[in-house]
């Protein structure tokens, strides 16, 4: 089977039930990647790359990055990606662990996997890939009565303005919320967070994609 045939092969496979989603953000296990590219391909291959003292991380002295490889039917697709916290930042060098190069090394293979076509969907935003069924697809449904006199009554209504709180205490709420922990009074941080700050639509993505984040950083 040839390259151009191979990816076809992954470009076609459905990963939605491999995966997890949250407010635009797919992430897709490293495990079952590999597991259905060696399926299909059984002599494919893998490489952590090293550098000259032998890591298997590579830095600049301020930052690092990891760089990995996925090898199929000959060709290998190359992925470089940096070593990051929860909040997809940069980790400082000194503050590096080999719990973030291992996380990086697994999602940076992920991603090199996907350049052969398995999940590279999910990257260019679509919901299905391309040979899936239309009838898959689901139909946009009208909103409800409900709905639409929510709508309107927005349109009437200015809603509260959002409260924010310190980057100390937002942290800490995300922390506290992605670990499932209760607040003082029994509820649920997510929820106090939104009505005591008067959360709108986008501070509320930002918090499900920073509690995704930790998530993923702490194997959560």
């Amino acid at each position: 089977m040839d390259t151009k045939s191979a990816f076809a092969v992954l470009n076609a496979i459905n990963c939605n039930e491999h995966t997890e989603k949250k407010n635009g953000l797919t992430y897709l296990s490293w495990a079952w990647a590999w597991q259905i590219v060696k399926s299909n391909f059984p002599d494919a291959n893998y490489t952590i790359y090293e550098n000259e003292d032998g890591w298997n991380y590579f830095t600049d002295g301020r930052t690092c990055w990891v760089k990995t490889g996925v090898t199929i039917n000959g060709q290998e697709h190359i992925d470089c990606l940096p070593v990051m916290d929860y909040k997809n930042n940069s980790i400082p060098l000194e503050k590096v662990t080999s719990f973030d190069v291992n996380k990086a090394i697994q999602r940076s293979l992920t991603k090199a996997a996907a350049r052969h076509g398995l999940g590279l969907y999910i990257y260019a935003g679509e919901d299905l890939p391309d040979s899936a069924d239309e009838e898959k697809r689901p139909a946009p449904s009208e909103p409800s009565q409900a709905v639409k006199a929510r709508r309107q009554a927005s349109g009437r209504a200015a809603a509260p303005k959002y409260t924010p709180v310190s980057e100390e205490a937002y942290w800490k709420i995300v922390e506290a919320y992605a670990l499932g922990r209760p607040t003082k009074t029994g509820g649920e941080y997510r929820s106090t967070w939104i009505h005591t700050t008067h959360a709108g639509e986008e501070q509320i993505a930002k918090f499900d994609h920073d509690v995704e984040n930790f998530k993923m950083a702490n194997n959560l």
